[in-house]
């Protein structure tokens, strides 16, 4: 029998939360306006909203992560009848990691970079649990198993900085679930990862959930939702503005703003690819890999192939989507791209003239025609810059220096991206997720490329603020006849924006082609095996909409 179909009576809640509102120093409003909600053992509720919503700091606030500043108030704050409103620091370092597990959607951030991964893994067992060396070291490689982490014994002797986004959430994943702890709060769990380390994720939070453990999940992704969720909050400024089940919130969803979420995260897997393609008839290559090949030496001393016999080829006005799992060599072949590495074998050439070729003066003019949007803008500006002059230094290194003109040029640039002047004098820290990844792609539109890599640029932005993302770049492809790399690990995304795709595994290029005929015809079984691990956009019992590359 499922804690469900047990009435609240016979089984209290572990967590009870009642009119809580968080307010931080400083700010004129709360963070969250009154909220309510309760959860149970072996139960999953899941919080979903935009940026600012308030679904974190609900999540921080029950891990006692609030941070200093934060007025907290609540008619009820209860875990499993201790409440949390009179909890020192010393109360909350004795439940955290042991009773209560925490995934930050930041994997870089939240472990430390001086630390090799598998000592950050052992430490709550080192503080919570009776284990010898040997039995916790033997736990470490048993826990990175579990959350599909290849090579476990290399990894553990690796530094955060040393592994994929991907190996990093997985990490960050082991780390919380050391302890089996009563409750698991997840933000944005499976941000960064594969569809099949996805899949494998998943598995291991649907198995818990059906044990004793209560979760709580934060996501923008509302596949992952209907696949793990019992129940849904929907918050939106402060406030939960629908609650119910997970049938009842996706199938029938009654407030106009769960209404918006669901129909932006249906149109950011529409095909538009197809109809740019109608009106761009062939155009000139620009870009040609051919037989690429990198290699390179491992901590443990081996030498491992990183791209191995990579070709394809890549015309103005075309988007080319690569997917492949952590590690399969999307990111060297990037960098190779990019001309950051220079391949072991092979050639790149760019409109007929190979890198190789190029002296460094060359090298930096010819490297003004690609430009890249990374998935992280924030980490990728000086923090003490405004808007002005990130988009300034970028128009200056494109030798637009003239001062009269320099303002008027970065207008436009704003304009393209759909952003007004205003956002000029603020810094990227002030923007929202979605102003920064415009201001991102605005910046790398500043020497007029060629050419766009696009590096997972919508991986960590809501629903609403992927599908105005995506539609925006297909504008540009339209209006300035880009050609774009695209790097995603959502298929659906690829889907929707690739006119071709790249698919990896181990270095090599497996399977490429259109990509309507890659996804509904694939053959290699590497490529089937990760069109099958995509999460459907279904509540368990009623299916909502297709599949999420149906097109």
């Amino acid at each position: 029998m499922s804690v469900l179909d047990i009435s609240p009576e016979v089984k209290p809640p572990l967590i009870e939360v009642e009119n809580l509102h968080v307010q931080f120093a400083g700010q004129a409003h709360p963070v969250i306006g009154g909220i309510s909600f309760k959860l149970h053992r072996g139960e999953c509720l899941a919080l979903v909203g935009e940026s600012g919503s308030g679904k974190s700091v609900t999540s921080r606030t029950l891990a006692g992560l609030t941070g200093q500043g934060a007025s907290i108030q609540a008619q009820r704050l209860h875990f499993e009848g201790l409440d949390l409103r009179t909890f020192d620091e010393r109360a909350w370092r004795r439940i955290r990691g042991a009773r209560i597990g925490f995934v930050m959607q930041d994997a870089l951030g939240s472990l430390d970079p001086l630390r090799r991964v598998g000592d950050e893994i052992e430490e709550p067992l080192l503080l919570h649990e009776n284990l010898n060396r040997q039995q916790r070291k033997l736990k470490v490689l048993e826990l990175l198993r579990s959350v599909g982490v290849p090579e476990p014994e290399l990894r553990a002797r690796q530094y955060p900085h040393q592994l994929s986004g991907g190996l990093r959430q997985r990490a960050l994943i082991a780390s919380a679930i050391a302890c089996a702890p009563d409750l698991l709060i997840a933000d944005e769990p499976t941000t960064a990862l594969d569809a099949t380390v996805q899949d494998q994720v998943l598995r291991l939070l649907e198995s818990l959930r059906r044990s004793d453990t209560a979760m709580l999940v934060v996501s923008h992704d509302l596949a992952v939702v209907a696949r793990l969720a019992d129940r849904i909050a929907v918050m939106h400024n402060g406030v939960i503005v629908e609650q119910g089940t997970a049938e009842t919130v996706l199938h029938n969803p009654q407030h106009p703003y769960t209404q918006s979420l669901l129909a932006a995260a249906r149109s950011v897997h529409v095909r538009r690819s197809e109809t740019v393609e109608l009106k761009n008839p062939q155009r000139p290559l620009v870009v040609q890999a051919q037989q690429l090949h990198k290699a390179f030496k491992g901590p443990d001393g081996k030498v491992r192939t990183a791209v191995a016999s990579a070709s394809f080829d890549l015309r103005g006005g075309q988007t080319l989507g690569i997917v492949g799992e952590s590690g399969s060599g999307k990111t060297t072949l990037t960098r190779i791209l990019l001309g950051l590495e220079t391949p072991d074998g092979g050639e790149v050439l760019l409109r007929g003239r190979p890198w190789s070729s190029f002296n460094s003066r060359e090298k930096r003019e010819e490297r003004q025609r690609i430009q890249v949007v990374f998935q992280d803008p924030l980490s990728s500006f000086d923090p003490r810059y405004t808007v002005e002059r990130v988009l300034y230094e970028a128009l200056d290194a494109a030798g637009h220096s003239d001062r009269s003109t320099r303002r008027e040029r970065a207008i436009e640039l704003l304009k393209l991206v759909r952003l007004d002047a205003r956002v000029l004098t603020r810094r990227p820290i002030e923007l929202s997720g979605g102003q920064r990844q415009r201001v991102a792609i605005a910046r790398a539109l500043a020497p007029q490329p060629q050419v766009l890599v696009c590096d997972e640029p919508v991986s960590a932005l809501d629903v609403s603020v992927q599908a105005q993302i995506l539609q925006l770049l297909a504008d540009l492809k339209q209006r300035l006849g880009l050609a774009c790399v695209f790097i995603s690990h959502d298929l659906g995304v690829i889907n929707s924006v690739s006119d071709h795709v790249l698919v990896m595994k181990d270095g090599e290029i497996v399977e490429s082609g259109p990509v309507r005929q890659v996804f509904d015809q694939p053959r290699h079984p590497y490529t089937r095996a990760l069109l099958n691990a995509i999460p459907q956009f279904e509540s368990r019992g009623a299916q909502i909409v297709e599949h999420t590359i149906a097109g």
